[in-house]
């Protein structure tokens, strides 16, 4: 049976003590963080530590402290503890940084593609045979379950080979125009269109995907003869430093690629604005609005996050629907930007679909990422708080609780809200957490019109076994990708990803980024006479 008041807000309680069933779960993480290690692959990432054991920055080919003699830490979400400590970068040191990249950019430039593409290929070899240390990090200080890091660290060296094999194809290859294509002229002009590096690329991946959205913006800024420099997420950086690291082991130019860590408030507009950056790659929510709007006559890829929404209509495999659901809703405790953050279910379907859902919710792993648990604590206690206001909201507002919100620190218990209205916040905002709405429609007309009057439009995906209907749905839904019969998702990595409205500037995937990567120059060779071929 389902309770519609079975919700339980336990603030205070988790202020004055942990449950039992939280202190276990801290004994069992502690005892498997001390014992596991975190550098299986020890020789290989010497000197990415200084004595302190704050991890350091990478500078023209070299790891390096600050002057500052300051550091930054990060937490663990499982303990709010100190999980790393990394070096806070000044803006002299910044500078120093856009030096070098600048200068080792005009030689990368002038290295033929294939000779890009072979140091590609030896980065994706060395993340595949130094993975393990990467997901460790990420399990540490973003709670990834360790075989969504390990998979996460796998995907990304098959996407750098991609992109080292795509960049020799695609950017190989140039455009001859000739004069007499344009009425009024004769073929007396022939003009070579190529296409060149852009320069510095500014590259700052997000805490949830702190090294496949590193390297969905490196690869494409190398293979396509830019310079980069690395901000990672504070959350997630320790696993950037490590992947800092086979570049430098690959052998990449001095200067090249860096990374830099440190305080938002004192390096962050001064990384955007700096006048030696000629593009910034940027994955994130609303800071991506600011950046856009201060950033000067430099092209921009953002995507900024999404209120991705699953139509399910009355003829859907709801068997289908509800698996897609699931995962899509749940996978890495809702923390992705293409995660299913609203059900808009016909309403003649509905208690069909919540029978389903609801079994599956409840029978969701709760615990810690070490364990593989499917949810796992949220990325810090602001971001629970806040999933937990939007939750009190649709309380307040009515909402059914299919299953009983219970949070305990950063972990947030699976919770499927049934009749959610346009009014609560919810059924607009991005929680980003384990919260999944439904909102009961009538046909997908309503379902239709909700999704476009948000103002975040990435992805969306629409339940039915009608392929006219399917289609009819996914050219009315005003987002930037729409799945039918499955979730949304992010990849394969070659496919485009772009997002509409507040969702993002550009386009990404391999081909689209390896493309705004470049500008196009043109050379015009002008002939003292007409000149046709085999005339």
């Amino acid at each position: 049976s389902i309770c519609k008041s079975c919700i339980s807000f336990s603030l205070s309680a988790v202020r004055a003590g942990r449950s039992q069933h939280v202190s276990s779960l801290r004994e069992r993480y502690f005892s498997r963080s001390s014992s596991a290690g975190m550098n299986g692959s020890s020789d290989f990432y010497d000197g990415i530590r200084s004595a302190s054991g704050a991890y350091k920055y990478y500078f023209n080919g070299q790891w390096v402290e600050s002057s500052s003699g300051r550091t930054v830490n990060n937490q663990d979400p499982c303990t709010n503890q100190t999980a790393y400590t990394m070096q806070a970068c000044t803006q002299d040191e910044v500078n120093q940084v856009f030096g070098a990249a600048t200068k080792a950019q005009k030689a990368w430039a002038r290295t033929p593609l294939c000779k890009r593409a072979e140091a590609l290929h030896r980065v994706a070899q060395l993340m595949r045979e130094h993975a393990q240390p990467i997901a460790d990090c990420m399990v540490k200080e973003i709670a990834k379950p360790s075989k969504d890091a390990l998979t996460e660290v796998v995907r990304s060296a098959d996407l750098i080979a991609y992109t080292a094999e795509e960049g020799v194809r695609a950017l190989g290859e140039s455009k001859l125009l000739t004069s007499d294509s344009f009425p009024g002229n004769t073929r007396n002009k022939l003009c070579m269109v190529a296409k060149v590096p852009l320069g510095v690329v500014l590259c700052i991946p997000p805490f949830n995907y702190p090294v496949n959205l590193a390297v969905s913006k490196i690869a494409p800024a190398l293979m396509a003869g830019n310079a980069v420099v690395l901000k990672p997420p504070t959350q997630g950086a320790i696993a950037g430093v490590h992947m800092m690291q086979l570049f430098h082991k690959a052998g990449l130019p001095a200067g090249l690629i860096n990374l830099v860590t440190g305080k938002g408030s004192e390096i962050g507009d001064f990384l955007t604005q700096h006048p030696s950056v000629n593009c910034i790659s940027f994955t994130g929510g609303s800071t991506g609005i600011a950046i856009s709007k201060k950033a000067s006559m430099v092209p921009l890829q953002m995507e900024l996050g999404g209120k991705d929404v699953c139509i399910v209509c009355s003829d859907a495999d709801l068997t289908l629907a509800a698996k897609h659901i699931l995962k899509g809703g749940f996978s890495y405790s809702g923390q992705r930007c293409t995660a299913v953050k609203l059900v808009l279910a016909d309403k003649k379907i509905a208690d069909q679909l919540v029978s389903l859902l609801v079994p599956m919710v409840q029978a969701l792993k709760v615990g810690l990422p070490q364990d593989n648990a499917d949810i796992t604590p949220v990325i810090s206690e602001s971001s629970a708080t806040f999933i937990e206001g939007l939750a009190q909201d649709a309380k307040q507002k009515g909402a059914t609780f299919l299953t009983e919100y219970k949070r305990e620190g950063n972990l947030i218990w699976p919770t499927l809200l049934d009749n959610v209205t346009p009014n609560m916040r919810i059924a607009w905002e991005e929680p980003f957490g384990p919260v999944l709405p439904i909102i009961r429609v009538d046909g997908h007309e309503p379902a239709i019109q909700h999704c476009n009057a948000s103002s975040l439009a990435l992805q969306g995906c629409v339940f039915t076994q009608d392929i006219n209907r399917a289609i009819e749905i996914s050219d009315a839904m005003e987002t930037g990708t729409v799945q039918i019969n499955a979730a949304p998702a992010r990849g394969p990595d070659h496919f485009p990803f772009q997002g509409f409205r507040e969702s993002g500037i550009g386009s990404q995937g391999i081909k689209n980024s390896l493309d705004m990567m470049v500008k196009t120059k043109s050379t015009v060779i002008n002939l003292p006479a007409p000149s046709y071929q085999m005339g």
